[in-house]
């Protein structure tokens, strides 16, 4: 059974979920500073980073799956959520240049499905974002957050994933080095957490993110099966990449 988008939402609402987004919007915005004139879906539950990224993009929607229920967004707007099956995604082939997926993948009943339709539906020049449950993190260990349900993954086992649904990852990083406790996630203590993090626990954050981009090569993914996806934990080298501080450097 999936996490309620109502639980998800309400997270979101505390000093941890505020925290939560503010790391991970601070990885998007290093990886995607840019998206004028770009079509753009997030996946799983968006909200709390489409609220704050994307703000020039051509088309923002918000997709969320029939089993977690969904949450009207944005407020006081047009709605831009969209409720279906994530296993027949309603969009057209090759609809958006910007896929974002947050609170998906590790719920899935198939991720191989979901990464299958997320393929079809990403354009030809199209990138991808996955957001995902460290293993060895400690928010994956922790309940009381939605990334603590579902199954955590490993660098080796996205990559594997992305490779069977005709994707190439292009970068890796990690987000979410503060514990995942209250007195860590206060006022400026994440951001002082995640900047430790960076340099002396490289592999401990509590998500995995990856950029990938759809394979051309290949007509179609890899047939797959909807079956429940169990791999062994393979972590690869660590390789810097989507940090806001060494794209300021390479500047």
């Amino acid at each position: 059974m999936r996490t309620d988008a109502l639980q998800i939402d309400q997270f979101y609402r505390t000093e941890q979920g505020r925290a939560a987004s503010a790391m991970i919007a601070r990885r998007l915005n290093a990886l995607w500073p840019q998206l004028d004139n770009y079509d753009v879906l997030a996946i799983g539950y968006g909200p709390p980073l489409l609220d704050g990224w994307g703000q020039k993009a051509r088309r923002r929607l918000a997709f969320m799956p029939a089993e977690q229920g969904a949450v009207r967004w944005p407020g006081g707007r047009p709605s831009r959520t969209v409720l279906g099956e994530e296993t027949h995604l309603p969009f057209r082939d090759a609809m958006f240049d910007r896929v974002l997926l947050v609170h998906a993948l590790e719920e899935s009943l198939s991720p191989a499905h979901l990464l299958r339709e997320l393929w079809r539906i990403t354009a030809p020049q199209g990138r991808v974002a996955l957001i995902a449950p460290n293993r060895a993190g400690l928010w994956a260990r922790v309940e009381a957050t939605p990334f603590g349900h579902g199954r955590p993954f490993s660098r080796g086992q996205l990559a594997r994933l992305l490779d069977d649904a005709a994707f190439t990852p292009t970068a890796w990083s990690r987000a979410l080095f503060a514990p995942p406790w209250k007195w860590a996630c206060k006022g400026d203590r994440a951001l002082s957490w995640e900047r430790v993090g960076e340099k002396l626990m490289p592999k401990l954050g509590g998500l995995i993110l990856t950029e990938a981009i759809k394979n051309t090569g290949a007509l179609t993914p890899r047939r797959v099966r909807p079956a429940r996806v169990r791999l062994p934990g393979l972590e690869g080298a660590p390789a810097p990449a989507l940090s806001p501080r060494q794209t300021r450097r390479e500047e």
